[in-house]
């Protein structure tokens, strides 16, 4: 019993130090953070530090490592909800994988800086990230069978829904006009709009034959020249400026 209470102890308190460390990954960027900012940050000694993890980049993978743990366990869990269709568990998986790399400092820091992870502890995540990735693929190809999606490439769909959401860490702003839940449901109705029949891409009409057209008479147009093209077109981008300076450009 006393072991298990000092084992959680111990996992609580390296917690702290993940969150701590990213944090200051995120205001100072990896490489200028050392073992003393992060034991600052977390409040302990660098002595202590050394006792939880062996150094930052070690911490940045378990930064990494524990946001995958928590995507995957959300994925297992949606995809194990019989009265759910593709659609709801897809926009299920996108909000909450949108709450774990923007509310989660953590999460945030790890889907930023995975780079940094040195190659041979890159290697232990890609087996987590293959299983969460074939996940999303296989919610997308249930509804691509039960015709609730249009059919399409469910790696290609998948990579691009995945690729969007990690994209949002580097321009996001919590103090903008969206919170993360309204930028997530957002996300959700463009990216699943994306992917269902309904919204399929129309064949173009089939052209009529040329003696049919030609008895219809088009109204003339007045050919312009190519300067004065030019010149539309100028005044088109200087309005658009205008417009632009006096509403200023969205903070998100």
């Amino acid at each position: 019993m006393r072991t298990s209470r000092l084992q959680r102890r111990y996992l609580t308190r390296r917690l702290e130090i993940l969150r701590a460390a990213g944090r200051e990954f995120r205001t100072r960027g990896f490489a200028a953070t050392g073992m003393r900012e992060i034991a600052a940050a977390a409040d302990l000694s660098p002595a202590n530090l050394y006792n939880y993890f062996r150094g930052k980049h070690e911490i940045l993978f378990f930064c990494q490592d524990n946001a995958l743990d928590r995507l995957i366990a959300n994925l297992d869990k949606t995809r194990n909800a019989r009265s759910k269709s593709p659609g709801e568990k897809l926009r299920a998986v996108i909000t909450f994988h949108l709450h774990c790399v923007l509310d989660e400092v953590e999460g945030s820091a790890a889907h930023l800086l995975t780079n940094s992870i040195p190659p041979k502890l890159q290697k232990r995540l890609l087996a987590k990230r293959d299983y969460y990735e074939h996940g999303v693929r296989q919610i997308i190809a249930a509804g691509i069978r039960s015709a609730e999606f249009a059919s399409t490439d469910p790696a290609l769909a998948a990579r691009a829904i995945l690729g969007a959401l990690n994209s949002t860490i580097a321009w996001f702003n919590p103090q903008g006009p969206l919170s993360t839940q309204e930028l997530a449901d957002n996300f959700a109705t463009y990216l699943i709009r994306g992917l269902c029949r309904n919204r399929a891409v129309a064949r173009p009409p089939v052209a009529q034959p040329l003696l049919a057209m030609s008895a219809v008479k088009a109204p003339r147009r007045i050919r312009q020249s190519s300067a004065d093209r030019k010149t539309a077109r100028t005044q088109r981008v200087i309005s658009s400026n205008q417009k632009l300076a006096k509403t200023g450009d969205p903070q998100w």
